[in-house]
């Protein structure tokens, strides 16, 4: 249990948010590619591809340089572009809406639900306009959206899905694995995510739809670009479309197919951590937790607790510092998108056209959450959180 606040000790070194999850044998990997043949995309490269889409069950999978690169390239690849609309969520990061951007698209923003903080179903359908395209529903914080009726939604008026699934690696809905369900599903492998590849993302889809994105992913080349500088390879190649440079290095791959060998141990320990944060936290009136539905897997990303403003006497920020006074590192995740300056200015978003996103974002902290903490820790978290809202409670 919590120390009482008379009690409390702050931790004498400061617990960084969200380090990456490295071992020998990453390195190992790593220095092994190093001294071979291909330092870029290539077998590796290959191999990783095939690993991640067995271990989800996709029937294809591309490896790329980052889940926005997946993003961009799934919209090109499914021709939008100039004139469609994208419904996506503004609980999000920026480059979910970015690449609508991107692709010459307009994003039309629908509000959350309070609970999961996941795309409203009801909102989204409200939202659906003749030149709407596609649904970019995210997977916030590893909890997934709900799946099934927004498919249905999707078919029903005839548009494409694309999943951003950074923070999905390995979430499930009803039983089945993201990144088996949509037409495109894009992850992330930030150095903060559950696999890190330092930098990278994977794109999975049906087999044809990868073929297209594949060709989109670097510079619109009809053949593998490896396969030139090797025996089985031709220097002659055609350009077949205006692609981009999205690629991932065999680097990058071989640490991603050790950190895939090591993710169910690095679940294992965040579902350690996240039961430790739950069992605590329920108990503080000024704290809300958050929640995992009993038809999905939480990847649990992310532990995304919401503070009760009205039961304590400091703000969001506020509480953000007395931990960072107490050496324990927070994030807030996420600043919504019609609050950044070039959307409101561009669409004239208002704060409360998204009603529930604002007063979410308003309350919300991400506390540390890795596999690389020790129960040491989380008991340092629990009781520097149990410190500060006993101190401001009011």
């Amino acid at each position: 249990m919590p120390n009482s606040p008379s009690t409390f000790q702050r931790r004498s070194t400061f617990l960084p948010f969200s380090p990456p999850s490295i071992s020998e044998e990453e390195i190992a990997a790593v220095v092994e590619t190093l001294r071979s043949e291909w330092i870029t995309t290539g077998p590796k490269t290959k191999e990783f591809e095939q690993l991640f889409a067995d271990y989800i069950g996709a029937s294809a999978a591309l490896a790329l340089n980052s889940c926005t690169g997946g993003l961009h390239i799934a919209l090109a690849a499914l021709g939008i572009g100039p004139g469609d609309e994208v419904i996506t969520t503004p609980i999000t990061f920026a480059c979910s809406a970015n690449v609508i951007e991107h692709v010459g698209a307009t994003p039309i923003l629908a509000d959350v639900e309070p609970e999961t903080l996941t795309l409203d179903l009801q909102q989204v359908a409200q939202k659906i306009t003749a030149r709407t395209k596609a649904i970019m529903p995210v997977h916030f914080a590893g909890h997934p959206a709900e799946m099934r009726p927004l498919l249905d939604l999707a078919a029903q008026h005839r548009l494409f899905v694309i999943e951003d699934a950074a923070h999905a690696l390995p979430a499930k809905y009803e039983g089945q694995m993201i990144g088996t369900l949509s037409d495109f599903t894009a992850f992330s492998f930030y150095a903060t995510k559950n696999l890190t590849t330092a930098e990278g993302g994977m794109l999975t889809g049906a087999p044809e739809r990868i073929a297209e994105a594949r060709l989109w992913s670097l510079h619109g080349m009809n053949r593998d670009a490896w396969k030139r500088y090797s025996s089985e390879g031709s220097w002659y190649y055609e350009v077949v479309l205006p692609g981009f440079k999205y690629n991932m290095t065999d680097i990058q791959a071989a640490l991603g197919i050790v950190q895939l060998r090591r993710l169910s141990e690095f679940q294992a320990r965040r579902r350690a951590i996240v039961a430790q944060y739950q069992a605590a936290f329920s108990a503080l009136e000024a704290l809300q937790v958050p929640v995992e539905r009993p038809n999905v897997e939480h990847a649990w990303h992310l532990y995304t607790l919401r503070l009760n403003l009205e039961q304590l006497r400091i703000t969001r920020a506020q509480f953000i510092e007395e931990l960072k006074a107490r050496n324990i590192a927070t994030s807030v995740h996420f600043i919504p998108i019609h609050l950044h300056p070039y959307y409101r200015d561009r669409y004239g978003w208002r704060p409360e056209d998204f009603p529930v996103a604002y007063w979410e974002y308003q309350r919300l902290v991400s506390l540390p959450l890795h596999p690389r903490l020790s129960d040491a820790d989380v008991a340092d978290v629990i009781n520097a959180v149990y410190d500060v809202v006993s101190v401001f409670r009011r």
